[in-house]
């Protein structure tokens, strides 16, 4: 079974047995550390690039997780490479390192991300919420402040 749902969805996908019609074998997946949800928003990244100059840039992020994320990175960066990445909304800061460099695109390219430690509050989501319904899937529900009286 694979799930694959937007706004906040999630991407990961259950282990599941594979046939090929001349020879059955099952291929499974290993389980991720924790969900990965889509989530576009801005974010500064600022890191060194393979030419050994500093860079800042405003970039976007298309999936992320407690883990770390995906993000479009117009500057080119070595794998194994530390960035510190800017949530602008509050201003926190976090070392990730490079471990997925992706084709370029028109965004710039993709680069996998891995935060130094896990840091289940640097996007904004809660993580921890359970689906909203049975059988949905979603997870991940962008924290909105609760109104006062």
């Amino acid at each position: 079974m694979f799930r694959e749902q937007l706004d906040g969805g999630t991407i990961d996908a259950a282990p599941s047995p594979a046939e090929d019609g001349l020879m059955s074998h099952a291929t499974y997946t290993t389980p991720r550390r924790s969900a990965r949800v889509f989530h576009r928003m801005r974010i500064q990244a600022q890191g060194r690039g393979h030419d050994g100059r500093k860079f800042r840039e405003v970039c976007e992020t298309v999936v992320v997780s407690v883990h770390g994320g995906l993000i479009y990175l117009k500057h080119e960066v070595k794998n194994g490479e530390i960035l510190v990445l800017v949530n602008p909304e509050t201003q926190d800061e976090l070392e990730c390192r490079v471990v997925f460099l992706g084709d370029a695109a028109e965004k710039g390219q993709r680069v996998g991300v891995e935060f130094l430690t896990p840091a289940p509050r640097f996007w904004g989501i809660d993580f921890e919420a359970p689906p909203s319904s049975p059988g949905d899937g979603l997870f991940g529900r962008t924290k909105v402040p609760e109104a006062t009286s």
